[in-house]
């Protein structure tokens, strides 16, 4: 029987040969601190490579110094940071697996020193600082700063982008009213929460004509946060704008409880995926082809992103092939050992 999980997955010109993507972690070793590739990074997503993920996303890289989670960030701000960039796609693409870059800026969750930068003077919380709140030529600034990430990203040779929009992040922070309390055109209803994120979409695609995935924190966890219907509507406006994919995760815009469990963002990849018409990536606590095979075949979603189990065992789609009764294609020095 033909496995889900092990098929192909085209988007406009790129084919995906198989639906596991390694999920973007941050791995904090820039450790030169001026955002440049470093030997582990060349060694960590090529490893991931030889052990058969179809799409090997790297970390959120930042379109803006003062856009890092820290100063040991992986950058895209400037043209220096393509060449080393370009070397870790090319370690990619050698073992048949897709190289993706996620574009991002921390917003308030930046821990860089100097003034940090978000849509409101709001802290995330008691020990983190308060930003500066943007003004609308900082805003414009950075859409342009993501727009020339995007150049850079096609200049190192990658086949998709995504847009980091969740996880209380700069885009996040746009579009939830728990964390924009702006009273212009980037403020207020909806619409004008997702202006940010439009216009960056708008911007990123006069330059990218591949593959386009927006990452969204759709379940916020907090009274007064965007509702399901709210994430239902920016997927539609995305697909409309000619988004690909929805990667689907959740939380950490505001400080919150969020339950645990196997699967427990697959639902929110399921519903948009439902509701908005457009492909979504399914992400947390997926941990065994059996749960990855089930997710695809009843169309929760259409690619399985895969995290910290990766940070585990870089052979975890082998793993996965042998939990479904499968075969997959060794690297060649390791087919000995492989089935």
């Amino acid at each position: 029987m033909n496995r889900m999980l092990f098929s192909p997955y085209k988007i406009k010109d790129v084919e995906i040969k198989n639906r596991i993507v390694m999920s973007p972690m941050c791995m904090y070793s820039s450790d030169t601190k001026d955002g440049k590739t470093r030997p582990f990074h060349l060694a960590h997503y090529e490893a991931r490579a030889i052990g058969q993920a179809g799409l090997v996303m790297i970390e959120a890289t930042a379109v803006d110094p003062q856009g890092r989670i820290s100063d040991q960030d992986l950058g895209i701000w400037e043209d220096a940071h393509v060449e080393g960039l370009k070397e870790v796609v090319e370690r990619i693409q050698a073992h048949g697996a897709k190289a993706a870059i996620q574009l991002a800026h921390a917003g308030r969750k930046s821990m860089v020193e100097g003034d940090i930068f978000a849509p409101s003077a709001l802290a995330f919380n008691e020990e983190m600082r308060t930003p500066v709140e943007m003004t609308t030529s900082q805003i414009q600034e950075t859409i342009e700063a993501f727009k020339q990430g995007a150049v850079r990203a096609k200049e190192a040779g990658f086949d998709v982008i995504e847009l980091h929009g969740a996880h209380g992040y700069l885009i996040n922070e746009f579009l939830s009213p728990l964390t924009n309390k702006r009273n212009d055109e980037y403020g207020g209803s909806l619409e004008a929460r997702y202006v940010f994120l439009k216009k960056i979409v708008d911007e990123v695609k006069t330059v990218w004509t591949g593959p386009l995935f927006v990452r969204l924190s759709a379940c916020e966890y907090a009274d007064g946060g965007n509702s399901m219907e709210d994430f239902i509507q920016l997927s539609a406006w995305l697909k409309e704008q000619g988004v690909d994919l929805i990667d689907t995760s959740s939380g950490a815009v505001v400080p919150a409880a969020i339950p645990v469990y196997p699967g427990y963002q697959v639902k929110y990849a399921e519903t948009i995926r439902r509701e908005a018409g457009i492909a979504t990536g399914a992400v947390g606590m997926i941990t065994s082809g059996l749960q990855a095979e089930e997710i695809l075949r009843n169309e929760r979603a259409d690619l399985i992103f895969i995290g910290r189990e990766l940070l585990r065992n870089p052979y975890w789609p082998r793993q996965a092939a042998l939990e479904l009764n499968t075969k997959i294609e060794a690297p060649t020095p390791y087919e000995r050992g492989w089935n």
